[in-house]
C-alpha cells in the first residue's frame, strides 16, 4: 500500500454538522489512501470531543499548531464561511494542501485573495463544489457533450433553499444574515450554477433579482423568531457562452410543489433530471433521476445510469459527492494531476455570484468578467 495522505479537520463537532456526515463517511471510504489524523476547533475540549468520538488519534489545540505540524499532510476547512479566510490562508502558508468547503470565501475579495495565495505556493488548493463529482451528474455532461441531445437550446433550473425557510435549526441561524457570505444564492445558487457549467458550459451574461420575501424565521429547537437579513428567492436570467438560455430560480425553504427540477432541451432530445431525494432536494447531495426524451418520441424515459459511474457510499447520502471530490483529490496527489475542483474554479463562480448581485443592485443585465 502507498504512503496515507493524513488529513487535519477544522470544525469537527462531536455530535452533528457537514463534516460529521459528510466528510468522516467520505474519509473512511477512501482508507487506502487518506488517514485521518488530527482535529482542531475552537477549543481544546471540543477538538477532544470530536476526536474521541471518531477515534482521531490527535486533537489540536488551535489551528496554529495543527497546521504547523509536520504529521498532517492535508487540511480539511468545514468552519463557517466568515473563518474560511483565516484557516485557509494559515494553512497554505504552512505548505499544506488544503480542502476548503464551498463558498471558497465570504465574498468575491477573499476568494481572490486565497486563490493568488494558492498560486503563489503552489499548494494543491481544493474547493468542495462536490456537485461536479455527482456521478449523475458526470453521466448528464457525457450525454450532452456527445450529443445526445444536440445542440443544447435552452436549460430551466428551479431549486429549493431548504434552509432560508419558515423554519431553521440553529446551526444554520447564522446563514439568515447576508454578512456571513452563507446564502440562498452562495450556496445553494453556487452549487447549482456549478453543476450548470460543468454540464452546459460557462456563462457569460446576468440579468438577476434578488427578494427578500420572509421577515422572520423561526429556529427550530427554541422557536425563538430571528429576523431575515437575506434574499430568500433568486431569479437569474442568464446567456451561456454558447448563446443557450439558462433560467435559474431557487425558494427558500421546502416548497410542497417543485423542489428541483433541471431541464436541458436541445435540438435532438431533452433532459429532465429530479432529486430522488425529496428531503434533500440540491443537485449536491441528492442522487438525480435523469429522464430522456427524443425528438419524434412521446414523453420521458428515465435513463439507468452505468454502474462505472459509482464508487461506494450510494447509500451515505451526504457523503457520496464528497467522496467523488476526494476522489479527485487522491488523484492529483499522487499523479500529479489537476482533476478536482480548483481556488480557480471557485474564484470563477465566486465572480459569477458577484455578477448576480450587482445586476440585482444596478437593475442591468451584468457581463461575467
Amino acid at each position: 500500500m502507498e504512503n496515507r495522505f493524513r488529513v487535519g479537520i477544522v470544525g469537527l463537532s462531536a455530535e452533528r454538522g457537514w463534516a460529521t456526515t459528510a466528510h468522516i463517511p467520505a474519509l473512511r471510504g477512501l482508507p487506502d489512501v487518506f488517514e485521518l489524523a488530527g482535529v482542531a476547533n475552537t477549543s481544546l475540549a471540543s477538538a477532544r470531543a470530536a476526536a474521541a468520538a471518531f477515534d482521531i488519534p490527535r486533537a489540536f489545540e488551535n489551528v496554529a499548531e495543527l497546521v504547523a505540524s509536520p504529521d498532517i499532510d492535508v487540511v480539511v476547512v468545514t468552519v463557517k464561511v466568515p473563518y474560511h479566510k483565516e484557516v485557509v490562508a494559515a494553512a497554505l502558508k504552512s505548505g499544506k494542501t488544503v480542502y476548503c468547503e464551498w463558498p471558497l470565501g465570504n465574498g468575491l475579495a477573499e476568494a481572490t485573495e486565497l486563490a493568488r495565495l494558492a498560486n503563489e505556493t503552489k499548494a494543491l488548493a481544493v474547493i468542495g463544489t462536490q456537485a461536479i463529482a455527482s456521478p449523475e451528474v458526470e453521466f448528464i455532461r457525457k450525454l450532452v457533450a456527445e450529443g445526445y441531445v444536440g445542440d443544447v437550446l435552452s436549460s430551466t433550473y428551479i431549486g429549493a433553499g431548504v434552509s432560508w425557510g419558515e423554519h431553521i435549526s440553529r446551526g444554520d441561524a447564522y446563514a439568515m444574515d447576508s454578512r456571513n457570505g452563507a446564502t440562498l444564492l452562495s450556496v445553494i445558487g453556487g452549487h447549482a450554477i456549478a453543476a450548470a457549467q460543468s454540464v452546459l458550459g460557462p456563462i457569460r451574461e446576468i440579468d438577476a433579482i434578488l427578494s427578500r420575501r420572509r421577515q422572520t424565521v423561526s429556529i427550530v429547537e427554541t422557536g425563538e423568531s430571528l429576523p431575515m437579513k437575506t434574499p430568500d428567492h433568486v431569479m437569474i436570467n442568464a446567456v451561456l457562452q454558447s448563446g443557450a438560455p439558462l433560467s435559474l430560480q431557487l425558494r427558500g425553504g421546502l416548497p410542497r410543489g417543485t423542489r428541483l427540477l433541471w431541464e436541458i432541451n436541445g435540438t435532438e432530445g431533452d433532459l429532465r433530471i429530479t432529486a430522488a431525494v425529496e428531503q434533500a432536494p440540491v443537485v449536491n447531495i441528492s442522487p438525480l433521476r435523469v429522464e430522456a426524451g427524443r425528438r419524434g418520441e412521446d414523453g420521458y424515459i428515465e435513463l439507468e445510469i452505468p454502474q462505472t459511474y459509482y464508487f461506494g457510499l450510494e447509500d451515505a447520502i451526504a457523503a457520496r459527492n464528497v467522496a467523488g471530490i476526494y476522489r479527485l483529490m487522491a488523484d492529483d496527489l499522487r499523479l500529479g494531476t489537476h482533476t478536482a475542483p480548483s481556488f480557480n474554479d471557485a474564484l470563477v463562480l465566486h465572480k459569477v455570484l458577484a455578477a448576480i448581485e450587482e445586476s440585482d443592485q444596478t437593475g442591468r443585465r451584468v457581463r461575467v468578467d
